[in-house]
């Protein structure tokens, strides 16, 4: 989970429009104009797991509209999210972070311990104690890892692939730490698009190289870089 910029486009006023439409005749908030303009917005993946091989999108509200027509029809309260995260949210973890007014990353530490074969576990650090960060922990902590038997092994799927983009990413980082100087360019903006805001898995890969800052410090600015 990333901050997201939630910014005026083309789609995104479209969208606004069609909601108006939609609330003025009590019809649906997920609306062809809706979708597209939220998985611009999200760069087209899950603004809670930040998985982008998902086949199934959904629209989330943020805080459950539970009947309230404003909130349902309310552009701002509206989010791209898979159906694993939106089965699993559902209205029992509010409040949570709005990941489109806060920057999540400063809220919450994102890192990946031990390998696959040992005892790998994934941790999310709070770094502020508010309501809002410590239910977005324990839904993180719940979608990574599942409650039910289902979910439990929607969660596994998820791992395993979360897993494969961060060894990836560790072994372009690798690369990029043994590589001449004339020889670093090119693994500079791969490392760079792999740390960008429409990277999957992207609050992982930055506390990698938050947690190694002194190791990588020419890496590190492209964290605060966003779509640079």
């Amino acid at each position: 989970m990333i901050r997201v910029e939630r910014r005026e486009t083309e789609k995104s006023k479209e969208a606004i429009d069609s909601l108006k439409r939609e609330k003025s005749k009590n019809g649906s908030y997920n609306t062809l104009e809706v979708n597209k303009a939220l998985r611009e917005m999200f760069h087209g993946k899950c603004y809670i797991c930040e998985n982008k091989q998902v086949t199934s999108f959904q629209i989330e509200h943020l805080n459950p509209h539970r009947g309230n027509v404003d909130l349902k029809y309310d552009w701002n309260n509206l989010f791209l999210v898979c159906a694993h995260c939106n089965n699993t949210k559902l209205d029992r973890f509010a409040p949570i972070l709005d990941c489109t007014k806060e920057n999540i990353e400063e809220l919450i530490a994102f890192r990946k311990k031990g390998y696959f074969g040992t005892d790998e576990k994934l941790i999310f650090d709070m770094l502020d104690f508010r309501i809002e960060t410590q239910n977005t922990v324990k839904l993180l902590q719940e979608v990574y890892y599942g409650s039910t038997a289902q979910k439990k092994m929607e969660a596994a799927i998820l791992r395993r692939i979360l897993r494969k983009e961060l060894s990836e990413f560790k072994e372009y980082v690798r690369e990029y730490k043994e590589a001449e100087e004339e020889e670093k360019e090119d693994l500079r903006c791969l490392l760079q698009q792999h740390l960008k805001d429409s990277s999957p898995f992207a609050a992982f890969k930055r506390w990698l190289i938050r947690d190694n800052k002194e190791a990588y410090p020419d890496l590190f600015m492209y964290i605060d870089c966003g779509n640079c």
